[in-house]
């Protein structure tokens, strides 16, 4: 068998495993709105924060409560020396004009 009749072998039997999955996600998805609906309401009631990304750095776990200058905290021109801070934007909504 050639190579290139293994690679588009791979490629199609790929595409049609992507085609599965987008189908069983389909399908799956009303079933699961219950459940998404009940753990929405378990957020608000017990006042939840946003996920917590990154475990390194207090700036980078909860993204919506750092301000723009933590990263810089120990002094104004030292650098980012945690790599889940290159990863994230930080937060303009709460940018004071």
């Amino acid at each position: 068998m050639r190579n290139s009749s293994l690679f588009f072998l791979s490629i199609v039997s790929e595409a049609v495993l992507l085609g599965l999955l987008l189908t069983h996600a389909s399908f799956s998805e009303a079933p699961q709105s219950d459940t998404l609906e009940h753990k929405t309401s378990l957020v608000k009631n017990l006042r939840l924060t946003d996920l917590c990304l990154f475990t390194e750095a207090r700036y980078t776990r909860h993204l919506s409560q750092a301000d723009l200058n933590t990263a810089f905290q120990d002094h104004p021109l030292s650098l980012e020396h945690f790599p889940s801070g290159s990863f994230t934007q930080p937060n303009l909504e709460n940018k004071a004009p």
